[in-house]
C-alpha cells in the first residue's frame, strides 16, 4: 500500500504515536472509494444501545442481523466501521481484514436515568477482533465527565501502547446545558477541543449550529466574530478548534433527515475543511439499495 502524500501529511501530525498506531490510522485513511484523500465515511451502528433494537432497526429488518453492516460498509466503500462488542465478534471472522473496524468500548442506554456511559469492551478485545481503534464516548458538562475523561486517558494510554488509534466521541450534554447549547457552535468547539487535549486521533463531534450559549464565550466572539450563519465557517471554525486541524475531526449524521439535509451538512463539513461523516441511521435505516446510492453521493461531495 503506497500512501499518498496527503496521508503522510496527516500521519507526521501524530508526533509521539509508534509504528503500530501509525499503521492503524493509515489503514482507515487509505481505505475504501476516500483513500488517500484525507477524507472519510465512516459506519457507526452503536445505536442498539443507545436508543434500543426496534427504534434503530425495524425500519430496516434487514439491519437486526450485524453482519449486514460489516457488508454494507464494504459494499459503500466506507473507511471504517464502527461498533460495540457483541456487533463486532457476531462478523469478526467472516469479514476480518476486510474493513477496518472500530470497537466502541462504552455504552449508555435510553432506560438510564444518567449522563453516563458503561465501559462495555477493553483494549484487548479490540485487538484479538484485528480492530484498527477503540472509540470512546466522553459528555462533557456531565456530572460524570471527570470520571468518563479519567476512563478514557487510562484506556487511550493502553490503547496506543498496543498500537491502536483511537476516536472520541465528544457529546456535551448535562445539567447546565439545554438541547439548544449541546450544539451551539462554542459548545460543539469546546468539546472537540477538549477530545484533542486528551489524545484523540479522530474527534467526532456533532455539525454546530449558529447559537452561542456560554456568557463568557459570547463576549470573546463579539470581540474576534466567527460567521456563524454560514454553516461551512462553522466547521471551519470547530476545526480550528482541533489544534488549528493537525487533528482529523468526522461529524455525526445526527438524527434521521431527508437526503437534502443530509447532503447541505456533508456540503458544508467539505467545504469547511472537516475530514468526513461518520453516519449511522441515515444509512442503515434505508433499504439497502437506497443505503448505496446515499453513501455513494456523500463520498462524490467528498470527491470534490
Amino acid at each position: 500500500m503506497q500512501l499518498t502524500p496527503k496521508v503522510k501529511e496527516i500521519l507526521s501530525w501524530y508526533e509521539s504515536d509508534n509504528p503500530g498506531t501509525k499503521a492503524n490510522l493509515a489503514r482507515i485513511l487509505m481505505e475504501g472509494k476516500l483513500g488517500g484523500t484525507g477524507r472519510m465515511v465512516i459506519l457507526p451502528v452503536d445505536q442498539g444501545f443507545e436508543h434500543g433494537p426496534a427504534r434503530s432497526f425495524a425500519p430496516n429488518p434487514a439491519a437486526y442481523d450485524p453482519r449486514y453492516h460489516f457488508e454494507l460498509a464494504i459494499e459503500a466503500g466506507l473507511n471504517a466501521y464502527a461498533a460495540p462488542l457483541g456487533m463486532i465478534e457476531a462478523g469478526a471472522a467472516s469479514f476480518a481484514g476486510a474493513i477496518p473496524t472500530i470497537l466502541k468500548v462504552n455504552s449508555s442506554n435510553s432506560l438510564s436515568t444518567t449522563k453516563d456511559q458503561a465501559v462495555t469492551g477493553s483494549v484487548s478485545d479490540a485487538l484479538r477482533l484485528g480492530c484498527s481503534a477503540i472509540g470512546f464516548t466522553i459528555y462533557p458538562s456531565s456530572e460524570y465527565q471527570f470520571e468518563m475523561m479519567e476512563e478514557l486517558r487510562e484506556l487511550a494510554e493502553e490503547a496506543k501502547a498496543a498500537g491502536l488509534a483511537v476516536v472520541v466521541w465528544s457529546y456535551p450534554r448535562g445539567p447546565m446545558l439545554d438541547k439548544t447549547a449541546e450544539t451551539a457552535l462554542d459548545i460543539c468547539a469546546y468539546a472537540a477541543h477538549m477530545a484533542a487535549l486528551i489524545g484523540a486521533h479522530i474527534i467526532k463531534v456533532k455539525p454546530p449550529t449558529s447559537a452561542i450559549s456560554l456568557d463568557a464565550a459570547k463576549k470573546t466572539y463579539e470581540k474576534h466574530p466567527v460567521e456563524v450563519n454560514d454553516p461551512a465557517k462553522r466547521i471551519a471554525h470547530v476545526v480550528q478548534a482541533c489544534f488549528g486541524g493537525r487533528r482529523l475531526v468526522v461529524f455525526s449524521g445526527g438524527e434521521a433527515k431527508d437526503e437534502g439535509g443530509i447532503f447541505e451538512e456533508v456540503r458544508a463539513i467539505h467545504a469547511g475543511g472537516g475530514n468526513g461523516s461518520i453516519i449511522g441511521r441515515n444509512t442503515f435505516q434505508r433499504p439497502r439499495d437506497k443505503a448505496l446510492k446515499l453513501l455513494s453521493d456523500i463520498v462524490a461531495i467528498y470527491q470534490g
